[in-house]
């Protein structure tokens, strides 16, 4: 349990929202940015290494210049288990490339997240340091962005020593309707011994920002 748990807290605070991550969702991800502030709605589905069941998050990020801080919560129920794990974490994410005149977007980012005990498993808390790239797709009327995120995350449970870290790739898309949006990212992560874990997320998303490039 204690394995899968750490596949699943794959995390994050992200750039604009390059993601806030909690235990049970995606690494939410928009390298290109903006200024302004992001609400956003999730809803992941994790697969069967990782204990199936649903995850439900919100998330809220704020644009400063080349700067996105991101924080969220989201509450996880593994299939068959009687509690919810509850977490909540925040990103840092800082654009290195990109721009109004550039369609790609490079990022950098930091953040942690904390997922408090249940179901008779410890307290566990994830720090992940990694990068995105997207692309903005010119397509009148949307605003297109896929995008790939790279990451390693270091796990810490309570009362059990060790720093367990492994590496995460995301690929995901943002689009967006004027103030409006939608996102959908799929986070693979190895967990060793040949076992991957797999979150497959899908969300909404309102900005009350000027996008870069508008």
């Amino acid at each position: 349990m204690k394995r899968m748990l750490a596949g699943i807290a794959a995390a994050a605070f992200t750039v604009a929202p390059l993601a806030a991550q909690q235990l049970g969702m995606p690494n939410w991800s928009s390298p290109k940015g903006g200024t302004g502030i992001t609400l956003n709605g999730d809803l992941a589905m994790p697969n069967t290494n990782l204990g199936k069941g649903t995850a439900f998050g919100a998330r809220g990020s704020l644009g400063l210049a080349n700067i996105t801080l991101t924080a969220g919560i989201a509450s996880w129920k593994p299939k068959g288990a009687t509690e919810s794990f509850t977490s909540v974490g925040g990103q840092a994410g800082f654009r290195v490339i990109g721009g109004s005149l550039i369609p790609v977007s490079i990022s950098l980012q930091v953040g942690a997240s904390h997922a408090g005990a249940a179901n008779g498993d410890s307290a566990q808390t994830r720090l992940g340091l990694g990068g995105a790239v997207s692309v903005s797709v010119p397509t009148p009327g949307l605003s297109i962005e896929p995008y790939v995120a790279v990451n390693n995350r270091w796990y810490k449970f309570s009362g059990v020593s060790g720093t367990p870290s492994h590496i995460g790739l995301t690929l995901g898309a943002n689009v967006g309707f004027g103030m409006l949006g939608l996102h959908v990212a799929y986070d693979s992560e190895n967990l060793g011994g040949g076992v991957k874990g797999g979150i497959f997320g899908i969300g909404a998303h309102v900005a009350l920002k000027a996008p870069i490039g508008m």
